[in-house]
């Protein structure tokens, strides 16, 4: 890779030294095409990037190497084979090519198996009165001229998301148990025990 301190280098020592593209090779040990290609282009970095990358001795091992890899993720962590391993597998089974080349196609095909997880989600559905949260916050009030913080206790049912709200002094047991009387006072009736658990 070409860094952009060589590429202006490279169009110094032609453009103001009047140097030659072969004394130029010569010097800082690049090929000459290399020396043209950066004069005749406008590109400030070079980086070379192969677009596919060939795998021809692993190319009819490769069933067997996915066969290997999902099995291998269908185990637990502490069961899984490492790479080295598979490989040696691989081998055993007559695989002739190199490590590098199941190395690359590993970590190719558990990037394209990362992304794709299992749709899993938990419903948030709750009947009348089974559940409800309780949080409290810090807000900045004016009373009485005097500006000060108080705390507010929120209480909102899950089914309905009805809200209750109820400024404190402070946050202590007996304001906990205020708010929640206050609450199931404004709401009409208490939670079942399983919520009043769960609050």
């Amino acid at each position: 890779m070409l860094v952009v301190e060589t590429v202006g280098r490279i169009r110094r020592e032609h453009l103001v030294q009047r140097k030659s593209i072969k004394q130029i090779a010569r010097n800082l040990g690049i090929s000459r095409n290399t020396v043209r290609k950066i004069l005749r282009s406008g590109e400030t970095s070079f980086a070379y990037e192969r677009d596919v990358q060939p795998q021809p001795k692993l190319g009819r091992w490769k069933a067997d190497l996915d066969r290997m890899l999902v099995e291998n993720a269908a185990k637990s962590l502490r069961e899984r084979l490492t790479l080295i391993r598979l490989f040696e597998d691989l081998h055993g089974l007559g695989y002739a090519g190199g490590y590098d080349a199941v190395r690359r196609y590993a970590r190719s095909w558990q990037r394209e198996h990362a992304s794709q997880t299992a749709p899993a989600f938990v419903p948030l559905s709750f009947a009348p009165g089974e559940a409800c949260q309780f949080d409290w916050s810090h807000e900045i009030v004016l009373l009485n001229g005097v500006t000060v913080t108080v705390k507010v206790a929120h209480m909102r049912l899950c089914h309905s998301r009805m809200m209750f709200v109820r400024a404190y002094p402070r946050e202590t047991q007996e304001m906990v148990f205020d708010a929640h009387e206050r609450a199931f006072a404004f709401f009409k009736g208490a939670l079942s025990a399983a919520a009043r658990i769960r609050a």
